[in-house]
C-alpha cells in the first residue's frame, strides 16, 4: 500500500484540480534530477541541484578525481529522489494549497475513490471567529496620582 498526501487548491480555484502527491521513493527524480524538478515547476530547486552537480563534478575533474565527483553529484541525485516528493508538497504549499490529509491506497485510483469518500463525511475548518476590539471611549480615564507598589487608592494621599 501507498501513501498519497491530498493538496486541496486555494479558495478561488476550482476544487477538482486536487494533487494527490505519492510519499515515496520517485525513480525519474533519482535518474534525471534537474528534470524532474524541472517538470513539476520546482524551478529554483532544479537549477539548485544543476549548479551543485556540476561544481561538484568540476571540482572533481580539477582535483584527478574524477570518480569523487560522480559520487557526490550521486549523492544530489539520491537526494531527490528521497525528498523529491516533499519538496513538490512544499512548493504547493508555499502557493497556497493545503494539505487535506493523507489516503492510504494501492494505486491513484483508489486513492482517489478513498479520499471522495471521506470528503463527504470531512467537515469543513470553521471560520475563525471575528477579533473584538474594545472601544476606547468606554476605557476607564487614567488614573492620576502617586502609587507605591501594585495598590492604588485615588484620592488618598
Amino acid at each position: 500500500m501507498a501513501i498519497y498526501v491530498v493538496m486541496e487548491p486555494p479558495a478561488g480555484e476550482k476544487a477538482e484540480d486536487i494533487h494527490f502527491v505519492r510519499d515515496s521513493f520517485t525513480w525519474l527524480g533519482f535518474l534525471f534530477s534537474p528534470l524532474w524538478l524541472a517538470w513539476n515547476r520546482l524551478w529554483i530547486e532544479a537549477v539548485l541541484a544543476f549548479v551543485v552537480m556540476a561544481v561538484l563534478s568540476a571540482v572533481g575533474e580539477r582535483l584527478g578525481l574524477e570518480w569523487a565527483g560522480s559520487m557526490l553529484s550521486l549523492l544530489v541525485s539520491l537526494y531527490v529522489g528521497f525528498e523529491g516528493q516533499p519538496l513538490r508538497i512544499a512548493a504547493l504549499r508555499r502557493r497556497g494549497w493545503r494539505e487535506w490529509g493523507v489516503v492510504e491506497a494501492a494505486n491513484l485510483g483508489d486513492a482517489e475513490l478513498r479520499y471522495a469518500a471521506e470528503a463527504d463525511d470531512y467537515e469543513a475548518e470553521p471560520a475563525p471567529m471575528p477579533r473584538i476590539v474594545p472601544d476606547a471611549s468606554l476605557a476607564r480615564p487614567p488614573q492620576t496620582g502617586m502609587a507605591l507598589g501594585l495598590t492604588h487608592t485615588p484620592g488618598r494621599s
